[in-house]
């Protein structure tokens, strides 16, 4: 018995479905990093909305492949990849009035920081910083996360980072003292693929 043209076509269409792999793996991307120094458990999918996880998409932008640009107002963060691609991740960013704006670059980078409280993060919250003005340790209680990317002007620490989060929660908010808050499983992504000395691209409403 022969087999229609309609049938096949529906066939083949089928069978390519079958096989895309275009969609982002989220479980995959969300599981648990047990080499890591201090384990990271998987994190739970449902905690995070669907349009803050990570994934690649289209995206036109006039900067060169590798650079960061953080869309502040939007909450994502945007590692190009040129030809019209970016991977892009959902994040945390400052309150009104303590966020960083313009061109920056990467001057350092550290897996599990240590974190020290600024004077003027002491100023404005003695309460809950005056207590760690001594610093933290790196490790899964300390506020800057899983990595750290270190943001600077002109051969100066702007004092503001790109870096993980002990509160998942607070990705999609902007509620932090300046710096770029993400998933820890995501800045680990990024800190992997990030280089010393490129650029970072902040962007502001």
């Amino acid at each position: 018995m022969s087999l229609s043209r309609r049938g096949l076509l529906l066939g083949l269409s089928a069978l390519l479905a079958g096989c895309s792999t275009n969609g982002p793996n989220h479980a995959a991307n969300y599981a648990s990093l047990p080499d890591e120094k201090f384990p990271l458990p998987a994190m739970p999918l449902e905690k995070i909305k669907p349009e803050l996880r990570r994934q690649e998409v289209a995206y036109a932008t006039p900067y060169d492949a590798g650079t960061i640009v953080v869309d502040t107002p939007a909450r994502r963060l945007y590692h190009v990849l040129g030809e019209g691609r970016a991977m892009r991740y959902g994040i945390g960013v400052g309150r009104n009035g303590y966020a960083l704006a313009g061109s920056a670059y990467i001057g350092r980078k550290a897996e599990w920081p240590s974190w020290t409280p600024t004077d003027n993060m002491i100023r404005r919250d003695p309460d809950r910083n005056l207590k760690y003005a001594g610093g933290v340790p790196g490790g899964p209680n300390n506020p800057l996360g899983a990595r750290a990317i270190y943001l600077y002007q002109n051969g100066n620490d702007t004092m503001f980072r790109i870096h993980g989060t002990t509160q998942p929660w607070s990705i999609g908010q902007a509620m932090s003292s300046g710096c770029v808050r993400m998933l820890n499983h995501d800045v680990v992504h990024l800190f992997e693929r990030a280089t010393v000395g490129g650029r970072v691209v902040v962007l502001q409403a």
